[in-house]
């Protein structure tokens, strides 16, 4: 960009700049989000999602994970990617991190890995599928059809109709605070209440699962912390 050009802009004499322009303009000027989205409604443009997939795991969330080891706690981005977990999420679900390609979206595991459901009771599968379908949709509405939810959503629609059925109940939700039955091949069902941390831009989030004091659930967990990680087949 010229110093002619920006002078232009600055005195409203040039023409409409281009989404690319402004974009540039934000991160050269160090823009906040705010300041960015009213750059570019000034430009008569619409204000571009903030949403994206996420590339590395958040240093705040990071630190927080590493401070939580008597509970199950996991990083995961918004699309169901499990990007970090400490030793107990690990005997609890499994190294989820060790898939690669799509495998590594809890989504495409549901529709397409049968044995990822028993992880919930039977009675409760049919609702948990729902919710994973309706916060992919809810990924899908703020990152846009070219984006990695975009291209999840393609494969499941070719290889799952019951994803397909799912998804044309157009239902949006983000599921991952909730109280929830986790079965563990091991010790059996575990209580736990779900709660998450969200980063600023909602492209990832901190899931800490806790079982109530002295109850049935706390001692499951403490003793699969000395089971140690879960290997499922």
């Amino acid at each position: 960009m010229s110093t002619d050009y920006y002078t232009r802009l600055e005195q409203r004499r040039g023409p409409q700049p281009s989404v690319q322009m402004l974009a540039s303009l934000a991160r050269a000027l160090r823009l906040t989000d705010q300041e960015r989205d009213y750059l570019f409604q000034m430009a008569g443009h619409g204000v571009p999602t903030r949403v994206s997939e996420a590339t590395h795991v958040a240093p705040a969330l990071l630190r927080v994970l590493d401070r939580l080891t008597d509970t199950p706690a996991l990083i995961l981005s918004n699309l169901g990617e499990t990007l970090v977990q400490n030793d107990l999420a690990k005997a609890l679900f499994g190294d989820w991190t060790s898939f690669t390609g799509l495998d590594r979206y809890d989504a495409y595991r549901w529709f397409t890995r049968p044995k990822e459901r028993d992880r919930y009771p039977a009675d409760d599968q049919d609702r948990q599928g729902r919710a994973v379908v309706a916060t992919l949709r809810a990924a899908y509405g703020s990152m846009g059809a070219k984006s990695k939810a975009g291209e999840l959503v393609r494969a499941l629609s070719k290889t799952s109709p019951e994803f397909v059925a799912v998804w044309e109940e157009h239902q949006v939700a983000k599921r991952f605070t909730d109280h929830k039955t986790i079965v563990h091949p091991e010790v059996g069902p575990i209580e736990v209440d779900c709660q998450t941390l969200w980063t600023e831009d909602q492209s990832q989030l901190l899931l800490v699962l806790t079982a109530a004091p002295r109850s049935e659930a706390e001692e499951k967990l403490k003793l699969i912390a000395v089971l140690g990680p879960l290997t499922r087949s």
